[in-house]
């Protein structure tokens, strides 16, 4: 298979697929690598799913529920380092070799944690910081791969493909579930690190970029794409050197923040302000992840609809008119109607954030750029539901908890409106590159 490409240096340039770095493997149809992209997520994803494990272990060895959850957040703390680690790896290796690695270290980590019975510093070390390596450094390579597949569909796909994130749980949660009855709690570590480690390790093995130089074929990229996309592409050091890497930032940790305070209490939210029973708001929770995963795919669709800016907008704009008004229903169906609203507006940022992050820095280096974003998302991760949590034991209710989140987001309003694509002060120097490409790029049929 062989692509044309014209650019500023070559009016006609042969480039042969599979030329990815680090070796030559064929180019597989770009869909396939979404599909596995999916499937590595859903894999990774499945670390939602440990809430099922918090009072099995809490009985069996008798530990705090706050000693059980840190590691939770110990992993998630991790995931948010180690994104940026798997960012900067993939600058020198292929892709593929970062996401097997880390489908290694989640899988042996999860597996690992089956000798941890009595030994609470032993399950921090291996599903909390060996886990959450793993988690991090897997997070963003379909992320990154994807958006230099598709860069026609760039928020949809990156909404597909942390979609697999969300929805990890619903198959590892009724998993675990069924293994801790019939196996027992430490050997339902050991199958399912194995089974995470065998997914995850073979979706890795068909990531891959594409040539240098790759569009699909007959695209280009329309006036309002380009309206809304950087001039070149920016290493990590030149982005962080522009207000708008900060901005994107503090838009997804406030949604972050935001969003999770609610989904980490919709059990119990459900049941003390809907007067719903434990059996049916554990069923509620089921389905708000499957609304996490939704709003991470229809977000991002809106997104190339109209525009990341106004996606986000929308979409905090939705939060904010929630927020205000949550604490005062009273009627189930419609309590749990607004979660599920929550949860899909939480989920849409993990889709938009990644295309904006390419739009704004081009795709060059956007594991790298987009990576970091998630160690300030990591904080907000762990502070906005303790706070959340917290001023709900201070007070009896969740009211002003939830005056609070809706006067920042109402005040975060304003990010969406202000927020514009970076200018390159080598405006002249420079050729269009990653984002822009598709401007000066022919693409002729395969032959």
């Amino acid at each position: 298979m062989v692509l044309r490409v014209k650019s500023p240096r070559y009016w006609r340039h042969d480039i042969v697929c599979g030329d990815t770095g680090g070796g030559t493997m064929p180019v597989l149809n770009r869909w396939w690598i979404a599909v596995a992209g999916v499937c590595l997520q859903m894999a990774l994803g499945a670390a939602y799913a440990w809430s099922v494990f918090r009072i099995p272990l809490s009985k069996e060895f008798g530990w705090t529920i706050s000693q059980v959850t840190s590691t939770f957040l110990i992993s998630w703390f991790f995931l948010g380092v180690a994104a940026f680690i798997g960012g900067l790896w993939m600058k020198t290796r292929p892709p593929r070799v970062v996401a097997m690695t880390a489908g290694f270290l989640w899988g042996g980590g999860v597996f690992l944690a089956s000798f941890s019975a009595h030994k609470l510093w032993w399950l921090y070390l291996t599903y909390g910081v060996i886990g959450g390596i793993g988690l991090g450094m897997g997070y963003v390579v379909p992320i990154t791969v994807l958006v230099k597949w598709f860069p026609d569909r760039r928020g949809f796909i990156t909404g597909l493909a942390v979609a697999g994130f969300g929805t990890g749980a619903l198959f590892s949660a009724p998993a675990a579930g069924w293994l801790i009855r019939h196996a027992g709690l430490m050997p339902t570590f050991a199958y399912l690190g194995a089974a995470y480690g065998i997914i995850a390790i073979a979706s890795a093995s068909f990531m891959q970029f594409p040539p240098d130089g790759w569009v699909p074929e007959g695209w280009t990229p329309t006036a309002k794409h380009l309206s809304q996309r950087s001039d070149r592409d920016y290493t990590l050091g030149e982005a962080l050197g522009t207000w708008q890497w900060w901005a994107i930032c503090l838009l997804m940790s406030v949604n972050t923040m935001s969003g999770l305070s609610i989904i980490s209490q919709a059990s119990p939210i459900l049941q003390e302000m809907g007067k719903a029973s434990a059996e049916t708001a554990a069923l509620l929770v089921g389905i708000v992840a499957i609304f996490n995963g939704v709003g991470r795919i229809f977000w991002s669709w809106v997104s190339d609809l109209t525009s990341r800016k106004i996606a986000f907008f929308m979409m905090y704009l939705v939060e904010v008119i929630l927020f205000w008004t949550y604490h005062s229903i009273d009627s189930l169906p419609l309590l749990a109607g607004a979660t599920f609203l929550v949860a899909m507006c939480y989920g849409g940022a993990y889709g938009i954030t990644p295309a904006f992050a390419a739009d704004f820095f081009g795709p060059r280096e956007v594991g790298s750029i987009f990576g970091l974003m998630m160690l300030p998302w990591a904080f907000a991760a762990a502070a906005g539901p303790y706070l959340f949590a917290y001023l709900r034991q201070v007070n009896g209710n969740y009211t002003q908890a939830l005056y609070l989140i809706a006067g920042v987001m109402t005040v975060a309003l304003i990010l969406p409106i202000l927020i514009h694509p970076p200018q390159s002060r080598k405006r002249g120097d420079e050729h269009p590159t990653g984002a822009t490409l598709g401007a000066e790029a022919e693409a002729i049929s395969p032959e």
